[in-house]
C-alpha cells in the first residue's frame, strides 16, 4: 500500500517537544511516505535534532530558521535547495508565542494605573503597559504574520498542489485561561482565508487544522488547562482524549495529500465536534 503522502516533500516547524502537535504530524506525516525537512529556531536546533531522533523521524534534516528574522527567511530557499529541494509539496506552521501575561481571563492589562493612583504608581503602571505592549507585539509577529513571511519566503518553492497549512485553536468562542491567544488565532485564520486568495490562481492550497486541547508544554501553559480538557472531553459529540494527538496529526496528512484538491481558506476542526456545542 502506498501512503497518502508518498512523493510529496514537507517542511514542519515547531518540532520542539516529544508532546507537540507538531511532532506528531512530522510522525504520521513520515509514516505516510513523505520526505520530511523540519526547521527549528537556532538555538534549539539540537533539541529539535533529539526530538526527531526520538520521535523515530530517522535522517530527517533540520533547518535553522528563526520566523522573525527577514535575513533568516530570504535565506530559506537557498538552504532548501541545498538539500536538493526544489518543490515544495506541504508546509506545517505550528509557530506560536505568548508571554505569560497575555494569557488568563482578561485582555486589559493586570497593572493598568487605578483612579487616582499616586506618581509612584502611574510610572509603575506605564513600564508596565509598555512591558505588556511589547509582549503582545512578539506575540503577534511570532504567532501570526510569520505565517505570511513564511509563505513569502519559500513562494518560489510552491507549486500547483502543494499545500500550507497552520495550527490553531477554538476562535469562535471565548475559552478560559486562553487570553490574547484567542484574538491571535482568529487573526492568523483570517491570515489563511487572505493568503488561500493570494495563492489560489497559482493552485496552492492554504487551510488552518483547529484542533482540541492536547497535552502538550503549550497547553499547560493555559491556565486552569485541566479544567479545560475536562469540559471539553465530556462536551464533545465524539469524545475526546486530550492525550491523543493522532486523529489531529492524521487529519493533518488528508489536508497536505492531494486528496482535498479543492479545499482552500478554511478551518478544519479536529475536536469531537465540542466546537458544535
Amino acid at each position: 500500500m502506498t501512503g497518502l503522502l508518498d512523493g510529496r516533500t514537507v517542511l514542519v516547524t515547531g518540532v520542539l517537544r516529544p508532546s507537540s502537535i507538531a511532532t506528531a504530524v512530522a510522525r504520521e506525516a513520515g509514516a505516510q511516505g513523505a520526505r520530511l525537512v523540519l526547521s527549528s529556531p537556532p538555538r534549539a536546533l539540537r533539541v529539535t535534532e533529539r526530538v526527531a531522533a526520538g520521535a523515530g523521524l530517522g535522517e530527517v534534516p533540520v533547518l535553522a530558521l528563526d520566523l522573525t528574522d527577514a535575513e533568516a527567511l530570504s535565506g530559506l530557499e537557498a538552504q532548501l535547495r541545498g538539500l536538493g529541494v526544489d518543490t515544495l509539496d506541504g508546509v506545517v506552521h505550528s509557530v506560536a508565542q505568548a508571554a505569560p501575561g497575555l494569557l488568563g481571563d482578561h485582555l486589559s492589562p493586570s497593572d493598568s494605573a487605578a483612579p487616582g493612583a499616586g506618581e509612584g504608581q502611574a510610572g509603575a503602571s506605564a513600564a508596565g503597559l509598555a512591558s505588556w505592549q511589547s509582549d503582545l507585539e512578539r506575540a503577534l509577529t511570532v504567532s501570526v504574520t510569520s505565517l505570511p513571511a513564511l509563505v513569502g519566503a519559500l513562494s518560489p518553492l510552491l507549486v500547483p498542489g502543494s499545500a500550507v497549512l497552520a495550527l490553531t485553536f477554538e476562535s469562535g468562542r471565548v475559552v478560559p485561561g486562553y487570553g490574547w491567544m484567542g484574538p491571535l488565532k482568529a487573526a492568523l485564520e483570517a491570515s489563511v482565508r487572505g493568503l488561500a486568495v493570494e495563492q489560489g490562481p497559482r493552485g496552492v492550497r492554504v487551510n488552518a487544522l483547529s484542533a482540541g486541547p492536547l497535552r502538550t508544554t503549550a497547553g499547560g501553559a493555559i491556565p486552569g488547562f485541566d479544567q479545560l480538557a475536562q469540559a471539553w472531553e465530556s462536551r464533545a459529540p465524539l469524545g475526546w482524549d486530550a492525550g491523543d494527538p493522532s486523529p489531529v496529526a492524521r487529519t493533518a496528512v488528508a489536508l497536505l495529500s492531494s486528496w482535498l484538491p479543492a479545499t482552500t481558506g478554511e478551518v478544519l476542526h479536529a475536536d469531537g465536534g465540542a466546537s458544535l456545542v
